[in-house]
């Protein structure tokens, strides 16, 4: 579900994230690409990544090929748990935009809004995990069908 371009759209409704260009719908994919319009700190931005890694089950990175930060590399990982739960770890890694105003920046604000921003929308995401919303978000026949 942390692939879903439509997931996402409702995860940041509070951005009003919306799929400008690139992949605009379903799951994306290694070396696609997406390009967001947000609204962040008053002001909307234009923000492109792309897939440059991917072993399915077990993590994806995307990163910026242009936007807002000097760059950006987010890894997506995903652990099995007994019981059938997964723990999810995000590793985001950013430089802010310019130099030491950026660093000022980090230190006062930006670092504990893009924190609060993925936590946010990982609660989306559980939440449509475990109470089988996910089917909304994910395409037919996402989970082929086996004979065990």
């Amino acid at each position: 579900m942390s692939r879903s371009i439509d997931l996402h759209k409702i995860s940041t409704k509070d951005t009003n994230e919306e799929a400008i260009a690139g992949k605009m719908s379903g799951l994306i994919e290694l070396n696609e690409s997406v390009t967001w319009r947000a609204k962040h700190f008053g002001v909307y931005q234009k923000l492109s990544s792309r897939i440059t890694e991917f072993d399915r089950p077990n993590y994806f990175v995307d990163e910026m090929i242009e936007g807002a930060f000097s760059s950006f590399r987010h890894q997506h990982v995903f652990k099995s748990l007994d019981d059938n739960m997964t723990e999810v770890i995000d590793v985001f890694d950013y430089k802010s935009p310019f130099w030491f105003l950026g660093t000022i920046a980090d230190n006062f604000f930006l670092k504990r809004y893009m924190t609060n921003l993925l936590r946010d929308r990982n609660d989306v995401i559980k939440d449509f995990a475990e109470n089988n919303k996910w089917q909304s978000v994910l395409p037919d026949n996402y989970f082929p069908l086996t004979n065990d």
